[in-house]
């Protein structure tokens, strides 16, 4: 499957921002997607995913409440809401995506399936 993030841009503090990850080339509905972000001098970190169905959801707790991630199988996308964005959360946000993840692997790295990342920024 291919991925294909966007959406990303410069914000100010308190504003909201919408990240897309669209999937071709697999059925996309049969894929575990999450997103992961890594800002300059740091690892990549976990910052949300999603189930299959999109009924099931899990968050970092940095982000919990701000950001909401949803799916919409039938456009074979994905989508990051972030809201009262904070100056921490600039980083290239990465969207990655895997058939076999269990739940409790969600926040684990090793997706088989990586787009190749869009930057926020979150500046006065």
């Amino acid at each position: 499957v291919q991925l294909q993030a966007s959406g990303g841009g410069l914000v100010q503090p308190g504003d909201s921002l919408r990240l897309s990850c669209g999937a071709s080339g697999a059925t996309f509905r049969a894929y575990v997607v999450a997103w992961f972000r890594q800002a300059p001098g740091k690892e990549r970190e976990f910052v949300a995913a999603i189930s299959r169905s999109g009924g099931s959801t899990a968050y970092a707790d940095s982000v919990k409440g701000r950001f909401a991630m949803s799916r919409d199988n039938a456009k074979n996308t994905v989508y990051l809401q972030m809201n009262s964005l904070k100056p921490e959360d600039t980083a290239v946000y990465y969207c990655a995506a895997d058939q076999g993840k269990i739940y409790s692997a969600w926040t684990n790295s090793d997706y088989a399936y990586w787009g190749q990342g869009t930057l926020v920024t979150v500046s006065s």
